[in-house]
């Protein structure tokens, strides 16, 4: 059988699916390419927005909720 080649998201590069160590990617470094665009949102999951909450925070309070 021969082995499962892939690319890497990033780059393009074709790797071995079995022996890859950041796979899907080839390296560390396009893995933290990949994990910064989704960061700065540059990549998003289409969808609708979040609803605003009804009741917003005004006040930030301490741990024991002191003011």
């Amino acid at each position: 059988m021969s082995p499962t080649r892939v690319k890497c998201p990033t780059c393009q590069r074709d790797l071995d699916w079995q022996s890859a160590p950041f796979r899907p990617f080839c390296s560390e470094r396009c893995r933290l390419i990949d994990l910064g665009a989704w960061l700065s949102e540059q990549r998003a999951i289409p969808g609708e927005s979040a609803p605003a909450p009804e009741n917003p925070v005004t006040e930030e309070r301490g741990p024991k909720g002191e003011t």
